[in-house]
């Protein structure tokens, strides 16, 4: 097509004419005066740095007053809560691993003898690094109480006049770099921009150019035809989740410890799944302009706001806490970091990739019912 110079009449008669569409539809008026009022009150009721009952396991090996007082204080503070007291220190790792607490109290023998001999008694405590900011929190509460509980211990006639203090270390992100959560991530935030910039312009496009009749006329299946449109942006996806793994280990110094075909595996099942929804959209809504700005209200947000990205979930009401369970970047999200980080694999993630499967078979499933209703219509 031979390229022409930039009118700017042409220029301002495709805007009048959009100006004119956009009057003429109350659902694309909704989203333009009431979304920025519910993205006011979503961010206002989502975004909570403070943290309460963050689980966390203990192993007390030495079983005193003084020791059986210290976790005490930690889950009377209200930000911990004990959720398992170990056995033994082989299972760190496994509670650790397969992210049932974010933290692991570990009190040494002899921790009460030091104190009452007034000699310094560390405590460790083992944090989940793979989310930084939560560790970093984590860390401050328990320095902060431990603090105070030793001054009360002090204050209480001295019996115990040592001094207790935490020795924190760092699992799967030793130097809490954010650049180690976020890259991992944001994976998960372009796959969903794709899906919502991309695929939810397919049909769309085809309405509005006139050309679906055509289509519908052809003897192609409709799967195929979903199929067809979802290969291009699969491929798209594919090069950008091998981009952001090659830039993040090499020029972010991201660690990847874990199954390059397992993160593969993964990632396939949540394009499926993003970019089915995406044509879902656009096969539902016919406009482009409308498709677009429901795609983004239906996948990229949720994917930044509730998938446990930039905020953590358990910061958030029960509310919001329920719908996040809906949200596929929450699953692919613990795919990443869990790989990337932590080195699971299969029998850690199996959990995500059931959800991720039953997502795309529910985004395959939605394009081709509603790719099936338009044509019949």
């Amino acid at each position: 097509m031979r390229a022409h110079a930039l009118d700017l009449g042409r220029l301002l008669a495709v805007a009048r004419k959009e100006a004119l569409q956009l009057r003429r539809d109350p659902r694309s008026l909704a989203l333009a005066f009431l979304l920025p009022l519910g993205l006011l009150l979503f961010f206002g009721y989502a975004i909570n740095w403070d943290l309460k009952d963050l689980p966390i396991a203990v192993r007390d090996e030495d079983g005193t007053k003084a020791s059986r007082e210290l976790v005490d204080a930690l889950e009377g503070s209200g930000f911990f809560r004990v959720v398992d007291r170990l056995e033994s220190r082989a299972g760190i790792d496994d509670v650790l691993r397969h992210g049932r607490v974010r933290a692991v109290l570990l009190v040494p023998r002899g921790f009460s003898r030091d104190l009452a001999a007034g000699r310094r008694a560390p405590v460790q405590l083992l944090l989940d690094g793979s989310d930084a900011n939560t560790a970093i929190i984590m860390m401050n509460y328990a320095d902060a109480i431990v603090a105070r509980w030793s001054q009360q211990v002090v204050l209480r006639g001295r019996e115990l006049p040592g001094l207790a203090t935490a020795v924190p270390r760092v699992w799967y992100n030793p130097t809490l770099a954010s650049r180690n959560m976020i890259v991992p991530g944001l994976i998960a935030v372009i796959m969903s921009i794709i899906a919502a910039m991309l695929t939810a312009l397919t049909i769309a496009r085809e309405w509005e150019r006139g050309t679906m009749e055509q289509l519908a006329a052809t003897p192609v299946h409709r799967l195929e035809v979903v199929f067809g449109k979802l290969l291009p942006y699969v491929a798209i996806g594919c090069f950008d989740v091998f981009t952001t793994t090659v830039i993040g280990i090499t020029l972010f110094a991201v660690p990847f410890r874990g199954s390059v075909l397992l993160l593969a595996a993964m990632t396939l099942l949540f394009l499926l799944g993003a970019l089915g929804l995406g044509i879902f959209i656009s096969a539902a809504l016919k406009s482009q302009v409308l498709a677009t700005q429901v795609a983004l209200v239906a996948t990229y947000l949720p994917a930044l706001l509730l998938s446990g990205f930039i905020f953590d979930v358990g910061g958030m009401p029960a509310v919001l806490q329920a719908i996040s369970r809906i949200v596929p970047a929450r699953y692919y999200i613990a795919v990443t970091r869990g790989i990337f980080l932590k080195g699971v694999g299969i029998h850690v993630l199996w959990v995500q990739g059931l959800s991720m499967i039953i997502f795309a078979a529910v985004g395959i499933g939605a394009a081709t019912a509603a790719f099936r209703k338009r044509i019949a219509a």
